[in-house]
């Protein structure tokens, strides 16, 4: 194959991956789609730019009107997130996370954290950012039931580790952690407290969720593409008011993990925070209604959906089991969705052990509230898992139902100027 038959070939991928994502339903709980002016920003001649350093204070010339995205963006982020201390420049969560680990510990400390196999993130592991800097690791007691760490154990094992940080949230996400009760034990050990808010972040800044900043937490690290419907890219938040320690989680970021930290997606997210301020509270507040919903309704259909004695969710996220612990049902069961017009990620639940046989699946409301649907459709879409997995129907039939049903949901909403969300597609 030629050069510009390799350019063909990888642009007509491109717009297929568009079509197929326009065609199906997009329930990954980690994505979400950009509002048009977001897009507009991501499109523009930052792209190649640099801007190293902070606004008005640069390494380089020609940044007069990046320092004022970026300082407009550090203002809205202390609204939007009700904080002392804003920094917009991370490329990701990881990089967030990295960056921030960066700044509070040093290669050999002991840190707490969720495991990944109790759904932990994994640049909370060994085989992430966490080994990355160097550190030991030590996970928390797990309550299967509520899905959470156990509260008691955790404050024991804190008590006991004295770890340099305590480190909290999780990939996969239901319910607010039990922050204040936490903290206040780190706290007693002098361990620094860190949030990793990647997926609620937006449910956060809306109000809808927990306030891990006012609940004891030092610093808060975050995704902008997430619950938070932004471009990719990363949050680190304080309300400290200790300048020095801000000047640590700048330096974390910069010069520590980024040198070019990607303009063209800080201005995504300088505008996808000013669409939140007017948007937000009610967009946080559709998605957890649209999970509750859809949790319910597929319990309904007969699904074993986890954390019933909880109300099952209280995120924008739903977590089903399949099949017994290791059986890879998960996976049997996301390829199937797929074929049928779903698009979804298996997953690791508590008592699985292997990542590419897990028994789960993790299911998100974040794109599909994004595109206008609401409580009703989740009723509609729990009848689509069902004639899938249940009814066991031919994957062509529901995938074509599904192409007509989201054929009616093609905008982006909860934003300035409602547009398509898959542009550029015939």
């Amino acid at each position: 194959m030629g050069t510009r038959e390799s350019v063909t070939r990888a642009l007509e991928a491109i717009e297929n991956s568009g079509r197929h994502y326009r065609d199906s339903l997009p329930m990954i709980a980690s994505e979400n789609i950009i509002s048009p002016l977001v897009r507009k920003a991501c499109n523009s001649d930052l792209h190649g730019r640099y801007a190293e350093g902070l606004p008005f204070k640069r390494y380089y010339q020609g940044c007069d009107d990046f320092d004022t995205i970026e300082d407009l963006g550090i203002i809205s982020a202390k609204k939007v997130f009700n904080c002392t201390f804003a920094n917009i420049q991370s490329t990701s969560g990881t990089n967030s996370n990295i960056g921030t680990l960066k700044a509070l510990t040093k290669p050999g400390d002991t840190i707490t954290a969720v495991s990944t196999a109790d759904g932990g993130h994994i640049s909370h592991a060994r085989m992430g950012g966490v080994g990355v800097r160097g550190l030991n690791l030590i996970t928390y007691p797990w309550d299967e039931d509520r899905m959470e760490p156990d509260i008691d154990a955790s404050a024991k094992l804190i008590r006991e580790s004295e770890p340099s940080l305590a480190l909290f949230g999780q990939s996969v996400f239901l319910f607010p952690t039990p922050m204040k009760e936490l903290a206040d034990v780190a706290h007693e050990v002098d361990a620094k407290v860190m949030y990793d808010s990647a997926h609620v972040l937006g449910l956060i800044a809306g109000g809808q969720f927990q306030d891990p900043l006012g609940e004891g937490a030092d610093v808060m690290t975050g995704s902008s593409h997430k619950t938070f419907p932004g471009p990719q890219g990363g949050f680190v938040l304080s309300k400290s008011e200790d300048e020095k320690f801000h000047r640590k989680l700048n330096s974390g970021i910069f010069p520590g993990v980024c040198s070019s930290y990607h303009l063209h997606h800080v201005a995504g997210k300088v505008i996808s925070l000013l669409e939140f301020e007017e948007f937000g509270e009610k967009y946080a507040s559709d998605i957890i209604a649209n999970s509750k919903a859809l949790a319910s309704a597929l319990a309904s259909e007969g699904f074993d959906v986890l954390a019933e004695d909880r109300g099952y969710t209280e995120s924008h996220q739903v977590v089903t089991r399949h099949g017994e612990k290791d059986s890879g049902a998960g996976r049997k069961a996301a390829k199937i969705l797929e074929d049928s017009g779903i698009i979804t990620n298996m997953n690791m639940l508590p008592g699985d052990t292997k990542a590419l046989s897990p028994s789960g699946l993790r299911l998100g409301t974040p794109e599909l509230t994004r595109l206008g649907m609401g409580t009703d459709e989740m009723q509609d879409i729990a009848k689509f898992f069902s004639r899938a997995l249940i009814s066991k129907e031919s994957p062509k039939n529901i995938r074509n139902d599904i192409m007509s049903f989201k054929s009616n949901f093609q905008t982006v909403n909860y934003c300035f100027e409602p547009g398509p969300a898959y542009p550029g597609l015939d």
